[in-house]
């Protein structure tokens, strides 16, 4: 399938709606894969001056989260455009993909659909090092930083000042006092972009769900990979969640299948098959990530060059790639 296949189903969707439908997938292609970021910000902005203002906008999402200040910044732009925002989860909407979710009106979840936790993990050139790669620097979660804290009071029983105080040293001893200050900042962010996401259509009198909707989708989930189904998302976490019709789940999923065969994400991008055998270098293109509406499509596309290694190293990849460009462009 490709465009002209998917239109009708937009438009059903859309009609089954009673809304303006406006896609957004990232790819999750191994070792081709894209990640919410904020240059998609300019490329929704054409898809809405196109639609125009419309009563009712659905975003279809499907992510595995990216960087967390840009559902801020999105959520903003598309409310400029609509009083009614909802977002459609057949499949993934984690991390920044639900952070997207909490600044919507209303959130439509398939029976697949899953929602993740919003804890990031933070990178700077104070965490450590990475023993397998002193060139990296490892991660560090911000929830695993609170965690240990609550295990020392929770488990241990470490309640006094002098206990904590040197648990806390133990921790500094290992991770630089800068990087958990990184951290620190991080924890009030994400809850800050979250609060400010719902309060967008939660009323003032519902602060108390706010606040609990934040613990639930931090403190309280035990990882960050933890799927969050559904049923747990309304009755749980307390989140405006939807279920869709039988015809609506149906079209949301065969959209879903259509971006999936056209990203192929279910193939490996891997360039030494991609060369034949008598080529000493080939040029590709590749799509890896696509914003469509009924009058607009952008797709993120990686262009490149495999050329064949003269003398490979054992253990390396028999061919170089080098990415020339990366980057939204407009197709319609």
């Amino acid at each position: 399938m490709g465009r002209a296949e998917r239109l009708p189903l937009l438009q059903q969707i859309e009609a089954e709606r009673q809304s303006a439908v406006i896609c957004y997938f990232t790819g999750d292609r191994e070792n081709l894969g894209t990640r919410v970021a904020p240059d998609v910000i300019r490329v929704f902005y054409r898809h809405l001056l196109a639609l125009g203002p419309r009563p009712r906008l659905d975003l279809f999402l499907y992510t595995r989260g990216g960087d967390v200040l840009t559902p801020w910044r999105l959520v903003n732009l598309l409310r400029e455009f609509t009083p009614q925002l909802g977002v459609l989860v057949p499949f993934r909407a984690a991390s920044a993909g639900t952070l997207l979710c909490l600044g919507a009106d209303e959130v439509v979840m398939g029976r697949l659909g899953e929602l993740g936790p919003i804890d990031p993990s933070v990178a700077n050139a104070f965490n450590p090092e990475d023993p397998a790669n002193p060139a990296a620097r490892l991660p560090v979660s911000v929830e695993d930083v609170t965690a240990y804290l609550a295990l020392a009071r929770e488990i241990a029983g470490l309640e006094g000042e002098g206990s904590m105080v040197a648990i806390f040293n133990q921790l500094v001893n290992r991770v630089h006092p800068l990087a958990l200050g990184n951290v620190h900042r991080n924890y009030a962010l994400i809850r800050s972009l979250a609060r400010k996401l719902l309060q967008m259509h939660l009323p003032t009198q519902e602060q108390d769900r706010v606040k609990d909707i934040i613990q639930n989708l931090t403190e309280r989930l035990y990882a960050h990979n933890h799927m969050i189904s559904r049923r747990e998302a309304r009755e749980e976490i307390k989140l405006p969640v939807v279920t869709p019709s039988e015809r609506l789940e149906d079209l949301m999923w065969q959209l879903y299948l259509d971006y999936e065969a056209e990203l192929q994400l279910l193939e490996p991008f891997n360039p030494a098959v991609m060369l034949q055998p008598r080529e000493y270098s080939l040029e590709f293109e590749a799509a890896a990530g696509i914003v469509e509406s009924l009058p607009c499509l952008d797709a993120f596309v990686f262009n490149g060059t495999i050329t064949r290694a003269n003398e490979p190293r054992e253990g390396a990849p028999p061919v170089n790639v080098i990415f020339t460009r990366q980057g939204w462009r407009q197709l319609v």
